[in-house]
């Protein structure tokens, strides 16, 4: 296994709760000990800041909107004037809207996609302008299955995931035309357990849940921060069903539109009505100063998966290749002493 350097300083935009705040963890784990957190949450933002020291990191907790450019460079600015020259840059942040397109007001579309979106385009412009004049660093997109294959009841944050891999494509073939020694990766997750079923704006009639297979959070971290160490790759998928859906969408896309449509609303609903006192982040955060931590896991613990096997694979692809190998010339010559 190559040797892997942590990089010096972080920057995880999303960093409150759901996958930010587990990719935050897993980054310290793996010596990553300066991290600025941006977030809208204040609950959030305390309670991940005192993980990283407990942990013993320097943590920097920003309250930051990302569909805001001037608030995303701002942070930026302060991240490097008080944790050092910024490494990497990943994005994460999100908001979304659980319903039918039509149900779907015009400026609650434009919101999630000014977060989505353009939270990420502005992260990834607010990024280079730190790395490129040192010729240096990682940006790591934080995309989805849904970035390749659309589902009902999602069309503003599929539509977001999707601008995502177009915009990232353009920007890579940019720094491949300079040279640069930037690298920009995207990691795509599969159906994950974080507070966004809890929290999303949500006009379905029973509670919103991830379509499963469903995966821990932690599950998701440890493939962003194998990403941020090893952005050799233009994409990492993680998950089996990532790989399923994203390949069977290149071949039968015509026949997962029908299968969508008759099982996608109710795999992404659980059995219990809606009680109308659930919070929505959309216009402002559920962790507010008076919110509660909603921490990297969701409602869902006893249905999601903590590992991936699929993901193991990936990263132990060169591993097993040489042991496949290995055990192939082996049998050939166990075959050759038999046969002698």
């Amino acid at each position: 296994m190559r040797h892997e350097r942590s990089p010096g300083v972080a920057v995880v935009t999303g960093a409150s709760a759901g996958v930010g705040r587990a990719t935050v963890r897993e980054l310290v784990r793996r010596g990553t000990t300066r991290i600025a957190l941006l977030a809208r949450g204040s609950t959030g933002l305390a309670a991940a800041a005192d993980e990283v020291r407990e942990a013993g990191g320097t943590p920097l907790p920003i309250e930051t909107d990302v569909a805001d450019y001037d608030q995303v460079a701002a942070a930026a600015e302060r991240a490097a004037a008080e944790l050092g020259p910024i490494d990497l840059w990943i994005n994460d942040a999100f908001t979304s809207v659980f319903a039918p397109f039509t149900q779907i007001e015009p400026a609650e579309f434009r919101r999630i996609t000014e977060v989505t979106y353009l939270g990420f385009v502005y992260g990834t412009r607010v990024a280079l302008a730190h790395m490129l004049p040192r010729d240096h660093g990682t940006i790591v997109q934080v995309g989805s299955a849904l970035a390749y294959r659309s589902i009902p009841l999602q069309s503003a944050y599929c539509g977001a995931k999707h601008a995502i891999v177009g915009f990232t494509e353009s920007v890579r073939c940019e720094l491949l035309h300079d040279r640069s020694r930037v690298r920009l990766t995207v990691v795509h997750l599969p159906a994950v357990n974080t507070p966004q079923f809890d929290w999303v704006l949500s006009r379905l009639p029973r509670h919103a849940q991830p379509v499963p297979p469903i995966y821990q959070p932690e599950v998701a971290a440890r493939g962003i921060v194998r990403a941020a160490y090893r952005p050799n790759r233009r994409e990492y998928w993680i998950g089996a069903s990532t790989v399923g859906t994203i390949l069977g969408n290149r071949v039968l896309p015509g026949l997962l539109d029908r299968y969508l449509a008759r099982t996608g609303y109710s795999s992404q609903q659980t059995g219990e009505s809606t009680t109308g006192s659930q919070p929505a982040n959309l216009w402002r955060p559920a962790d507010g100063p008076d919110g509660h931590d909603f921490g990297a896991h969701g409602s869902f613990d006893r249905k999601a998966h903590g590992r991936s096997f699929q993901a193991w694979a990936s990263q132990h692809r060169r591993e097993l290749v040489a042991g496949t190998l290995a055990l192939g010339a082996a049998g050939a010559a166990l075959g050759r002493i038999v046969r002698g």
